[in-house]
């Protein structure tokens, strides 16, 4: 399916709901609830988004990137390059998004609704969302898939028994960055104890999968080798969480023994309670 029909579909949804300016409506609902957050730009640059995302492999992923927790140090350099997962798609307002089916039994109706070819990329891509937000979680987690701005802080707020939430993501100064070395010139720990981490998935809209973690967040300073200013958001797990297991393994160590750490790319999210934002050097 191409961008344009895509973004003739959403425009006739919004307005079928009577939304005139989807984006002004976003950025009003976030100031409305989330009164004492700053917009991370994982956010903002879904509502007013700038450029698309250049598609990269796995392994160039900042994400895929392991590091011990000691390895945060000001002075320490790490070879990284910060990319989006998702191609820039939009929110929609919550009430259409919660009147489109989200259901593996439900494809061939989904895709049609959206009218997008069933051998596309597209429809691989949500084909692969749906089933991952389907799938029954580990022992002891939960998930949750947000369909929708609206959604995803309700969840966040539950989550965290808190009204009174931030959020964070990682910030890049330049719109695109070649992968290169990067020097740590500052960094500063959360003192929240508990976070939800919502990460980005391949949708035609903006769908975020959201879960409860233990892990310690630190916003993190980078100066890139060409110049490139990086506002990093970097997690550290004690345990071996989906995705980290074989980290422990490259790195020599014993699940357990030592947090191993990554960077979030742009799009994901980290929410924690305002009143425990106080970041600490």
């Amino acid at each position: 399916m191409t961008r344009f029909l895509l973004l003739s579909f959403l425009l006739l949804v919004a307005l079928a709901v009577g939304v005139s300016n989807a984006a002004s409506s976003a950025e009003d609902y976030w100031r409305s609830v989330m009164q004492n957050s700053p917009m991370p730009s994982a956010i903002h640059d879904i509502i007013y988004p700038s450029k698309a995302a250049v598609p990269t492999s796995h392994e160039d992923k900042v994400g895929s990137v392991f590091f011990l927790e000691q390895s945060l140090q000001p002075g320490s350099t790490m070879t990284l390059q910060f990319t989006r997962t998702t191609t820039g798609v939009p929110f929609l307002p919550r009430q259409v998004a919660d009147s489109i089916p989200f259901s593996s039994s439900m494809l061939p109706g989904i895709l049609s609704r959206l009218s997008i070819n069933p051998s596309s990329k597209m429809a691989s891509s949500i084909k692969n969302t749906i089933a991952d937000c389907e799938a029954e979680p580990l022992a002891g987690e939960k998930w949750f898939c947000a369909t929708s701005l609206e959604s995803m802080i309700d969840y966040s707020m539950s989550s965290l028994n808190s009204s009174n939430l931030c959020a964070m993501s990682t910030s890049v100064a330049k719109a695109t960055s070649p992968k290169q070395k990067y020097t740590i010139t500052g960094l500063k720990k959360a003192k929240a104890s508990e976070l939800v981490a919502c990460h980005a998935k391949g949708y035609a809209y903006a769908v975020f999968h959201c879960h409860p973690t233990t892990a310690s967040a630190y916003t993190v300073a980078l100066d890139g080798a060409d110049g490139t200013k990086v506002q990093a958001l970097a997690v550290c797990h004690m345990d071996a969480a989906p995705g980290v297991e074989e980290a422990y393994d490259k790195l020599g160590v014993k699940p357990g023994s030592l947090p191993v750490c990554h960077f979030l790319p742009q799009d994901d999210l980290i929410w924690l309670e305002f009143r425990s934002n106080d970041l600490v050097a």
